[in-house]
């Protein structure tokens, strides 16, 4: 549980970040852009990668990713009606994106701890370094929206909490789970995360950037920094 409040107390730290500075949209793009990069490299190397490795089933990363994808698609359809006209809706993606993506990459976090191992040092810098673009996008854009600060701050602390839950939940319940269950929770957090990042991210990236390349050597950026730290650990 102490790994996973660590890698998802970034949140918070975006939050405070995007509270306490005002920052240019097209800094935010970038921001966001970077960001994007770190994600696609933890879906290649952290995620996937990872869940074709220790997977006995050839069909429980497809079906975990599948899974993940059509989740966010529905639930971020779902938003979108519910906050239909209304300028408030902006962010709640990626905080929806946040929340599976976080929530079945503590579980793993907490499962990896059965073999008796220490929690991998690349994944929780890689979900630390990807959570603080996410929570300063999404919680300028609530602000924006009309939420107030303190609701938005109580909202990062609710999802780093089920994170930090989450963990502990999956060292006990999965206790003698196979490793399909496994490769399948990790490949739905996976599914989830790039769905997201093709609805929500890398369009606001090119929105708030007024469509320059920049993005494109943000992302590749990003994506070399998080697949540097994976094959450093």
């Amino acid at each position: 549980m102490a790994w996973a409040l660590l890698g998802a107390s970034s949140l918070i730290v975006g939050a405070l970040i995007a509270f306490a500075v005002p920052i240019p949209r097209r800094v935010l793009g970038f921001v966001l852009a970077f960001g994007s990069g770190v994600l696609t490299s933890a879906v290649a190397y952290e995620l996937v990668e990872e869940a074709v490795t220790v997977s006995a089933d050839s069909y429980a990363v497809g079906l975990g990713f599948a899974g993940g994808a059509f989740v966010f698609f529905l639930g971020d359809v779902a938003i979108d009606r519910w906050m239909k006209g209304s300028s408030r809706v902006g962010g709640l993606g990626i905080v929806l994106g946040a929340i599976l993506d976080g929530i079945p990459e503590s579980v793993v976090i907490g499962a990896s701890l059965l073999t008796g191992e220490t929690a991998s040092a690349a994944v929780i810098v890689a979900v630390f370094l990807s959570n603080i673009p996410e929570s300063i996008s999404a919680s300028s854009d609530l602000v924006r929206g009309g939420w107030p600060r303190s609701r938005v701050l109580l909202l990062w602390v609710i999802v780093v909490a089920a994170s930090t839950l989450a963990a502990g939940l999956g060292y006990v319940a999965l206790q003698g789970a196979s490793a399909s269950w496994i490769a399948g929770i990790q490949a739905f957090a996976a599914g989830a995360i790039l769905t997201m990042l093709a609805d929500e991210m890398l369009p606001e990236a090119f929105e708030y950037t007024d469509h320059t390349k920049t993005v494109g050597l943000a992302v590749a950026l990003g994506f070399a920094l998080s697949a540097a730290l994976s094959f450093a650990d």
